[in-house]
């Protein structure tokens, strides 16, 4: 039985570490959209290369996200 508990601890913090990763991508990717409306709002004209730019951006920050909620698997599952 203590096994058990151990997996199930150890699958619960995995289950916080990837919500917590979940969280800062969610404000990460806010905190890039919003300003990136702002500088549209500024300089309509360059709204195509804005808009580029924050997809790239918002690619890297899921990249991270997702390699980061892997890892902390990973690392419960080998305990």
């Amino acid at each position: 039985m203590s096994m058990l508990l151990e997996v199930s601890q150890a699958l619960g913090l995995a289950g916080i570490g990837a919500g917590l990763t979940a969280i800062g991508a969610g404000l990460g990717i806010g905190k890039i959209g919003g300003s990136a409306m702002e500088a549209i709002a500024r300089q309509p004209e360059a709204s195509g290369k804005i808009q580029g730019a924050m997809l790239i951006v918002a690619a890297f920050v899921e990249a991270v996200a997702l390699f980061s909620a892997v890892i902390c698997l990973l690392v419960t599952t080998k305990a």
